[in-house]
């Protein structure tokens, strides 16, 4: 029988409370104390905000709370309560804090610092936000459920949506606007990688090898990792063997395929970028 849904502790609610209220009010700041002075936009949801604003001289904050509603249905269908209700909260938080600030002379109007700073706060915001359980921006759920239908992966759905929003952009804004814009909306899609990624790479690697027991028994030694057998048998040879499995970080990656290759140079290596790593035991073992 399934499980029931685990609550959050006091202490994990607080914590997702503070981080999605901070996400949320850095995307605001770098919407109305950088972006939107400038005539730059972000994509998605927010940039047809920007531009709707834009043309009918309405508050930011009404649009980006009322185009998020029905994809915020759709988030409670397809993911679930709790998504529903931090995307909810955050997106009220940055529709109040858009409209406190809307009068606030913008911080520069040199639109290269605009377009540096405002992505990086940005997102820095938005990461926040998507790594503890909400979102701000209801592209990605349209995305989703598109992606579904047409068989179509769900960055290249954002990507088409994005350059007709920056199309749009060019002709409300000027064209130079529209691409400062496209650089923007880059620049904040890294940062928010990094977040919600974290700066420590890890990278998963797959061994075959007949030395599997020696190379398993070097990467402890010399590199302080554990390692995992994995059973296998041959497509050509229909012999069994083990695959050895392990994490590393991206700066111990050289130093285990040397060690590898050390030891068996014919050694076949696959190596994958691993997003994050939990449970388990990654912690990495003394080696002097």
């Amino acid at each position: 029988m399934a499980k029931t849904h685990r609550k959050l502790t006091p202490v994990e609610l607080l914590k997702k409370f503070i981080f999605i209220t901070a996400g949320a009010i850095l995307m605001a700041v770098a919407l109305e104390v950088f972006l939107v002075p400038n005539d730059i936009i972000d994509g998605g949801i927010t940039g047809i905000s920007i531009v709707l604003s834009k043309i009918t001289a309405l508050p930011l904050g009404i649009f980006l709370f009322i185009i998020n509603l029905p994809f915020l249905f759709l988030g409670y269908k397809q993911i679930g309560k709790t998504f529903a209700i931090s995307t909810l909260y955050g997106i009220v938080v940055m529709s109040v804090t858009t409209q406190l600030l809307h009068h606030v002379s913008p911080f520069t109007n040199e639109k290269i610092l605009a377009v540096l700073f405002g992505g990086l706060i940005l997102g820095l915001g938005v990461g926040l936000v998507i790594r503890f359980g909400g979102s701000l921006d209801g592209t990605e759920i349209v995305a989703i459920l598109l992606s579904k239908k047409t068989r179509i992966p769900v960055g290249q759905i954002i990507m088409i949506m994005n350059v007709f929003i920056f199309i749009i952009a060019g002709f409300v804004f000027g064209w130079d606007s529209a691409m400062y814009s496209i650089f923007t909306y880059y620049m904040a899609s890294k940062v928010m990688d990094i977040v919600v990624e974290g700066l420590n790479e890890s990278k998963s690697v797959t061994i075959i090898s007949s030395e599997y027991e020696e190379i398993s028994q070097t990467i402890q030694d010399r590199l302080g990792r554990t390692t995992t057998f994995i059973y296998a048998r041959g497509g050509y040879s229909r012999e069994d063997t083990q695959m050895i499995y392990c994490v590393v970080t991206r700066l111990e990656l050289a130093k285990l395929k040397s060690v590898v290759q050390e030891i068996d140079p014919k050694a076949f290596i696959a190596i994958e970028h691993v997003s994050d790593v939990l449970g388990g035991n990654f912690e990495k073992s003394a080696i002097h």
